[in-house]
């Protein structure tokens, strides 16, 4: 009796390639499910930033996002996600809003992201005013090619911030040639602070994560938003550090730029 073996052949060439097919899929997923697992592992990790309490007197008041100002002319248009300053905020009754923060430094740095690009800004500054709304420092700043997020430190050049006095910072945008069209912006305050000799000997020697689980647990937002930025800058492959930059932002609701890419200076 004559069989024809070509059909099983055939079969079975075709069944080996399913199989490794399915294998190949699974052990992707299986990866895919792994890197999962481990970003939420490295988000449940990540120290959680301790807001500190709106400090005592008038609110600071403030706006976090920018939001298109209507009004005569033209002025930038509506941009999700929108222009948005990265520091701390409180919702309080009637729509009031609190933007405040704190530092260490004498001259610490600022992050924004900016959905605008310097073919439709026209005019983009950082102003800092003392207490009593007296001008201390005011900066042009030049735009990318794309949106992202940006920083604006104070320089050697600007003033120092004077312990436990509290500033008031402005972040402004114009997308009129005229410069005539109300400014988008953002506002907030900062205050520098001293944390006291047992902290700083705790930040003596210690590895970048170190100091900002540090800075973090005591409510330092500047220095804390500042030294994961840099370690993203110089690690930008980074899985870890990229969780722990999107749960940071999350974690004060800013989830809608968490992800945006980083457009720092080189160091």
């Amino acid at each position: 009796m004559k069989c024809n073996l070509q059909p099983i052949k055939l079969f079975l060439v075709l069944a080996l390639s399913c199989t490794g097919f399915l294998a190949s899929e699974i052990s992707s997923l299986g990866g895919e499910i792994g890197d999962r697992s481990n970003s939420k592992i490295i988000v449940a990790q990540t120290p959680r930033f301790e807001q500190p309490p709106v400090p005592p007197g008038p609110p600071p008041g403030g706006r976090v996002r920018g939001g298109a100002t209507r009004g005569n002319g033209t002025t930038c248009p509506a941009a999700k996600p929108d222009l948005t300053a990265l520091v701390p905020f409180t919702e309080e009754a009637d729509d009031v809003v609190n933007v405040w923060s704190q530092t260490t430094l004498e001259r610490p740095s600022w992050f924004f992201y900016m959905p605008y690009t310097k073919d439709v800004a026209y005019a983009v500054e950082f102003v800092l005013q003392d207490g009593d709304s007296n001008p201390v420092y005011k900066q042009p700043i030049a735009l990318k090619d794309k949106p992202g997020i940006i920083s604006v430190s104070l320089p050697s050049t600007a003033p120092a911030l004077a312990l436990n006095k509290q500033y008031r910072w402005f972040f402004s945008v114009n997308c009129d040639k005229q410069k005539n069209a109300p400014w988008t912006y953002v506002e907030g305050v900062i205050k520098r602070v001293d944390l006291g000799e047992s902290t700083l000997k705790e930040l003596e020697n210690v590895d970048p994560l170190k100091r900002y689980t540090i800075y973090a647990q005591k409510g330092i937002w500047h220095e804390a938003l500042a030294i994961l930025a840099q370690l993203r800058q110089k690690n930008p492959q980074d899985e870890a550090l990229q969780a722990q930059w999107q749960n940071l932002l999350v974690s004060i609701r800013l989830d809608d730029v968490a992800k945006e890419p980083l457009l720092l200076e080189k160091p």
